[in-house]
């Protein structure tokens, strides 16, 4: 029996994981349900630059995979999930059947890293309207307060599996 067909994911299945280069991550058709999380942030802001080299550094589990929202696999993720990819306000987490955005994605994949990070996970009493105001605060103003670049950031060798495209 086919693993997708048992996904009642309504956003994954066979064809989507091709589109948005998953089989790049692991040769074998993924499951959504034990496929990595997958991280879209903005790859030409510095801020988010930083956030990645962060995750990389402390996601020792290797559980998280990235896609810049500039490439194939991010753009085809966000529009996916209905955001607008020529709009890069929102962080993406896409886990299982699911997906965040914004603060409470930023939350969860803090949670996610294990150790004491999960105590992140109390910022959830914080009201999600207050939490999504200060996120969009920074994402509006992320180049200014912290710079861009003209390319988005390249990979080491050791890390290149862990990136969609």
């Amino acid at each position: 029996m086919d693993s997708w067909s048992t996904c009642t994911c309504r956003w994954w299945g066979p064809s989507f994981a091709t589109r948005v280069g998953l089989n790049r991550v692991d040769n074998s058709r993924t499951d959504p349900r034990t496929a990595p999380a997958t991280i879209v942030f903005d790859g030409v802001c510095l801020l988010c630059n930083g956030w990645v080299r962060f995750l990389l550094r402390h996601d020792r589990r290797g559980r998280y995979r990235y896609a810049a929202m500039q490439g194939q696999s991010g753009r085809a993720l966000l529009q996916r999930h209905g955001l607008d990819p020529d709009d890069p306000l929102s962080f993406l987490l896409v886990e299982g059947c699911g997906a965040w955005t914004d603060s409470d994605a930023i939350v969860r994949v803090l949670a996610g890293l294990g150790g004491l990070w999960r105590l992140a996970a109390v910022l959830r009493m914080i009201p999600r309207g207050v939490r999504d105001s200060g996120y969009r605060l920074i994402a509006r103003n992320r180049y200014r307060w912290f710079g861009r670049s003209e390319h988005c950031m390249l990979p080491t060798p050791e890390q290149r599996a862990r990136f969609l495209d």
